[in-house]
């Protein structure tokens, strides 16, 4: 169990040499990695370099001291658990520590067994069922619940230390991001890391039914119900029980099943169609939309009542172009995942390619970059991918874009002049008395477009002058 994975690894922070080396002996022998500081500041720059799992820290040092470094890592490792050490007269303190989000506190002299169960509930490493047979969720430091996301930037970091927050609750979650950004990869990253992890994960995408079979698909039906139902079908939402509910583009749903809905979610209950009872329904909502639904309820379009019942924590997904630095590992990990038949096909980006895709734009997002890589690589005659093919598949999904004035104004008066000594055959005096300019202004005119009447010329002893 010693190695280097964050889970189990502890960062033990205090000034006093003795009493830092028994708790390294104690969590040592308990099978945890540990590491050791012996100040805040030292404590600082070992998290940077190797995130543990854990911090414990006493409360009193010199410089930076506990409370300090807490505020410290509330900012940089927002979800990096910290236990306090503190003695007797301080334990006020400590109290009003937990208050403003610090983990636990342990008074010193320490128990050794309530030292390694308060470790282990922090890092997740215990068992606590709750009385349903269920293990507790991984903790942050464990990626197995988010190892699809690929990532390195903190833009990204930082949203997945919020959702695994909120995963801890049973509230409704809205993800607000754009098209392409990766909203169900979320959304069952959020599961895996819930309670509800051992249950069903339900993905409805809202705006892909048709409305007449929203509800029958939603509810589900009974055998009678309507023509063509000759058996009873479970719903979504039921199928759902015990686990997440996933509403992708919420935004889109129509506004008269919206109040449907929002029954479904008050009452916990559902009916399907044509049935004379309802059925419980257990289930965590997580809905997603790239729509502003604030606008959306101010036009009419979306219910403010279903918004409040969705929308108890929102969370936000960064645009491709907002974590660029995520872009190389991205292109990477679709490339190795692009089937190519009889072996052919690019195996790596070229350096200027790899280039082009960190300096574009990304309107489509993930999705986007995800087709850009497949059609390089599938096009690419050789082994590498070059910056030409990721320039073709950039441009054929953009939009035109029009050129500054100045430079159109410039492409059209080069464009001009070549035509002008192409009908004159670089005759310098006609050319002039066409365009309506004297010869001196004609002669500045080629040369700022560095043109040379000489190689428009036509007969020989044609008049040039």
């Amino acid at each position: 169990m010693n190695d280097r994975n964050p889970r189990t690894t502890v960062l033990v922070v205090d000034d006093d040499d003795d009493l830092r080396q028994l708790l390294e002996l104690r969590l040592s022998s308990a099978g945890y990695r540990v590491q050791a500081a012996a100040s805040g500041e030292e404590a600082q720059q070992k998290i940077a370099l190797d995130p543990p799992g854990l911090v414990i820290s006493d409360l009193r040092m010199e410089g930076i001291d506990g409370m300090t470094l807490f505020r410290r890592l509330q900012e940089s490792h927002p979800l990096l658990p910290l236990i306090i050490l503190t003695a007797h007269g301080t334990i006020p303190d400590a109290v009003e520590a937990t208050r403003q989000g610090v983990y636990a506190y342990l008074t010193k002299p320490f128990d050794s067994a309530e030292l390694l169960d308060t470790v282990a509930r922090a890092l997740g490493t215990t068992t606590d069922d709750g009385g349903d047979g269920q293990e507790s969720p991984s903790s942050p430091s464990d990626r197995a619940w988010c190892a699809d996301i690929v990532h390195r930037s903190r833009r990204m970091q930082l949203a997945l230390e919020e959702a695994y927050r909120a995963a801890g609750s049973e509230a409704s979650i809205l993800i607000q991001s754009e098209s392409g950004t990766g909203k169900e990869l979320f959304a069952r990253a959020i599961h895996r890391a819930s309670p509800r992890h051992k249950g069903p994960f339900v993905a409805v995408n809202c705006s892909a039914i048709p409305e007449q079979l929203l509800e029958s698909e939603l509810f589900g039906f009974v055998r009678g119900a309507f023509t063509g139902a000759n058996r009873d079908r479970t719903g979504l939402i039921e199928e759902a029980d015990g686990g997440t509910l996933f509403l992708d583009e919420i935004g889109d749903m129509p506004l008269l099943f919206q109040a449907k809905l929002l029954r479904v979610l008050q009452e916990r209950e559902v009916r399907p169609v044509g049935a004379n009872r309802t059925t419980p329904v257990d289930v965590r909502v997580i809905s997603a939309t790239h729509h502003d639904l604030d606008r959306a309820i101010a036009d009419g379009a979306f219910r403010e009542d279903l918004f409040y019942r969705l929308n108890v924590i929102r969370l936000e997904l960064p645009p491709l172009r907002e974590r660029k630095e995520d872009i190389p590992l991205l292109a990477n990990h679709f490339l190795a995942q692009v089937r190519r038949p009889s072996g052919q096909g690019a195996r790596k980006f070229a350096p200027e390619a790899m280039e082009r895709l960190v300096a574009a734009d990304w309107p489509g997002n993930v999705r986007q970059l995800m087709n850009v890589v497949e059609q390089t690589a599938l096009l690419s005659p050789g082994a590498m991918i070059p910056a030409t093919q990721v320039d073709k598949a950039l441009r054929q999904r953009s939009q035109p874009r029009l050129e500054p004035l100045a430079a159109a104004r410039n492409a059209f008066e080069h464009d001009y002049l070549v035509r002008l000594l192409q009908i004159t055959e670089g005759n310098i005096s006609q050319a002039a008395r066409i365009a309506e300019r004297n010869r001196t202004e004609f002669y500045k005119l080629l040369k700022k477009h560095q043109l040379d009447p000489e190689l428009f010329r036509g007969a020989p002893g044609q008049e040039g002058r």
